[in-house]
């Protein structure tokens, strides 16, 4: 064989293992994406599981405020009918699921004996400790997202990546929530 031949032949072998560290490098970072949305999964499946209880505690107190309760419970069963359809979807349910959480809360404030009653508080605190778990899953889940997104669209992982089947990834974002979430929390004494 000639030099020429044995040139040619290691720029082709350096060349397969370039394109392989870029295809690993870019399946690990979508397992990490994978992997983030599943513990997010994990958070909103332990927070569907407590809205029934929720739900029970109120209605003892504020039956007659029927149409919020029906409210929590259709965005609960709405979320958990939209799991694995995608995250778009999920995302929209989850936000619609907040929105109503947030109403139910809001009614403690009318009902001083619901808002006293041990039960609800020790529900409306794990609740609240499942939204900062689920806080902190999505911003890790967005951060994978990220490097997973930009390490598509970097040369040269560019230039393959889609016909390869990597293809952005959307960030779990809080829609419209932003604004209410962005407040500061009043402080009444």
């Amino acid at each position: 064989m000639s030099t020429t031949a044995w040139i040619v032949l290691g720029v082709i072998v350096v060349l397969i293992l370039w394109v392989i560290t870029i295809y690993n490098g870019l399946v690990a970072m979508r397992q990490r994406v994978d992997q983030s949305f599943a513990d997010i999964d994990v958070q909103l499946k332990q927070r569907h599981d407590l809205i029934p209880n929720l739900v029970e505690t109120v209605k003892g107190y504020a039956s007659h405020e029927r149409g919020t309760l029906e409210a929590v419970v259709a965005a609960r069963n709405r979320a958990i009918s939209v799991q694995g359809q995608g995250s778009d979807q999920q995302v929209a349910a989850e936000n619609q699921l907040s929105g109503a959480l947030r109403q139910l809360f809001a009614l403690s404030e009318a009902y001083p004996d619901l808002k006293a009653n041990q039960n609800f508080q020790q529900l409306q605190t794990e609740l609240s400790d499942i939204e900062n778990k689920l806080a902190a899953a999505r911003r890790f889940f967005n951060n994978a997202v990220s490097e997973y997104n930009t390490g598509i669209q970097q040369f040269p992982a560019a230039l393959f990546a889609a016909s390869l089947g990597f293809h952005p990834k959307t960030f779990f974002d809080v829609g419209e929530e932003r604004k209410t979430l962005e407040q500061a929390p009043q402080v009444k004494f």
